[in-house]
């Protein structure tokens, strides 16, 4: 049984002084009418079993994995059934224990680590085909290939199907103790960064409830789907589920704005040398600035004393989390104002010296690579990311970035004729710049230009030029050409637009919610053709 989180209610005002991100409205429009009261929806965060994980745990199991072990420690239903896999027989285990043996690796943990991918990914019983193209696999499940059809015929030869449906009292009733303390994660951490959650969106969040995993929490990131596995309720690895559930929400923000996080490149550069940072952060400035956004934001969230706070940010800087410092000081100017997060992005980055930072670096002297993990590291935590490449339409070079960071600082001050300078200067040398487009759309907002605003987000929307390759330019033009349509009295169009954004493949969440509660109005309004 699944169980949703529902959405609470946040008191958070998202007027924006990033108007780059955040909803204009065309002079002269009439207030929308309030929404219907309705009950709350639910969300895409999910606490749940996987019968797919759980077979590919079995077979493990049967397997042999981990049979030298001692089972004292374990969760009781774990260990029953290892004991019952390791005696099962048939053609089908023969040929789970023949794969696993000419697949298993020295280390365990690679294997485990194999295997949960494998039932992360795999599709329902009792086919378990894999669920994503080849070309986006993990290397972890292409090293599994030909797995799916043998843990098919595992499944139908030892009627996993009826044991699953037999142990799901146990299940539900794991999955029941967990719901509470995964709530207030997320009711905390929404709250914060005032941001609501939206059932519509591809993107996911899943913890799976397994006790044959055993206690290790893994946590992992395929593209927009974000999952932890857990062994049960009896101790839930609170910070480690707040890490991941950080990260779900933050990671999408580096990927939207890399124009604006390029201009402190030379500071993540500097940083990428320090022997204890990550691996795949050295090289991926959008993964690693995220990471110490969620950092940052833990900072905030735990109740630590100045004293504790300044050593866990002094251990930052000696491992390269080098942002956690300017991060967490820019927080403090982000409470006391109104936009969500998503938002205030932009200007959080903005927000950092560069020339004062990068003398703080000078004097950082990293920690070598010598040493244990930390176990109280939440990202040390078997953290697997896979991630589906980002298009980007921001060109590699500097100046255009300075021009287009320098347009969007002039439009959230609302100075068109400034912006529109800097935009122009990025179509000189780009003609066909998407983001210098965008921005000259909202000049013509701030200038009440109806007709140039509809002209330009219109380019975006439709034909050669529409901006498919930026989420976030496609999904904010439609939203801003539907309510030029809506201030014309053309509901029909406005309506077609609002749909047209929520249709948008990795769109914004606040562009989401934007057109969601702009469709609303729409079909509550007579269409009456304005002159």
């Amino acid at each position: 049984m699944a169980k949703r989180l529902l959405r609470g209610v946040l008191a958070a005002s998202c007027a924006s002084a990033v108007l780059l991100l955040g909803p204009l409205r065309m002079y002269g429009q009439m207030p929308l009418p309030p929404a219907p009261r309705r009950a709350a929806p639910v969300t895409n965060i999910t606490v749940d079993g996987s019968e797919a994980m759980f077979t590919t745990m079995c077979a493990l199991l049967a397997a042999g994995f981990e049979s030298n072990v001692s089972a004292e420690n374990w969760h009781p239903l774990r260990a029953r059934l290892r004991e019952q896999m390791q005696h099962q027989q048939g053609p089908a285990v023969d040929a789970v224990r023949e794969f696993y043996k000419a697949h298993v690796v020295r280390d365990s943990g690679a294997t485990l680590s194999r295997y949960i991918w494998f039932g992360l990914l795999s599709g329902p019983a009792p086919k378990f085909q894999i669920t994503l193209k080849r070309d986006d696999l993990p290397t972890e499940v292409l090293a599994l290939e030909g797995f799916s059809e043998i843990l098919a015929n595992y499944y139908e030869e030892q009627k996993i199907g009826r044991l699953w449906r037999d142990l799901q009292p146990i299940y539900n009733r794991e999955i029941e103790k967990v719901h509470d303390p995964v709530s207030q994660i997320v009711f905390v951490t929404t709250g914060y960064l005032r941001q609501l959650q939206d059932a519509t969106t591809n993107r996911t969040f899943t913890i799976i409830l397994e006790p044959l995993v055993g206690r290790i929490t893994n946590v992992r990131n395929s593209g927009e789907h974000y999952s932890i596995v857990l062994s049960g309720s009896d101790d839930v690895p609170t910070d480690i589920v707040r890490h991941a559930f950080l990260h779900f929400l933050l990671d999408p923000l580096p990927q939207q704005y890399p124009h604006v996080l390029a201009v402190k490149r030379q500071l993540y550069e500097k940083a990428a040398q320090a022997p204890r940072l990550a691996p795949d952060l050295k090289d991926d400035f959008s993964s690693y600035f995220a990471e110490c956004m969620v950092r940052a934001v833990e900072l905030k969230l735990k109740r630590l004393s100045p004293g504790e706070r300044e050593a866990a940010l002094d251990r930052d800087d000696t491992n390269g989390y080098v942002f956690v410092r300017p991060i967490f000081l820019g927080l403090m100017k982000y409470e006391s104002s109104e936009p969500s997060m998503a938002l205030y992005f932009p200007d959080l980055v903005r927000g950092i010296n560069v020339a004062t930072e990068g003398k703080r670096l000078d004097a950082i002297k990293f920690a070598p690579a010598d040493r244990e993990p930390n176990a109280d590291d939440p990202a040390g935590e078997e953290v697997t990311r896979h991630k589906v490449a980002q298009p980007t339409t921001v060109p590699n070079d500097s100046d255009a970035i300075a021009a287009l960071t320098d347009g969007e600082r002039r439009i959230a001050e609302k100075n068109p004729r400034a912006a529109e300078l800097s935009f122009q200067k990025v179509l000189t040398k780009y003609p066909e710049q998407i983001r210098a487009w965008y921005g000259l759309g909202l000049v013509a907002l701030l200038d009440h230009d109806g007709s140039r605003a509809k002209e330009v987000f219109g380019r975006l929307t439709a034909g050669e030029h529409a901006a498919t390759d930026d989420p976030m330019v496609l999904a904010w033009s439609h939203v801003y050409l539907a309510r030029i349509y809506d201030d014309e009295g053309q509901q029909r169009l406005a309506k077609d637009e609002f749909q047209a954004a929520l249709a948008v493949p990795g769109g914004p969440e606040q562009a989401r919610q934007a057109a969601q509660k702009g469709l609303e109005a729409v079909n509550l309004e007579k269409p009456v053709e304005r002159p």
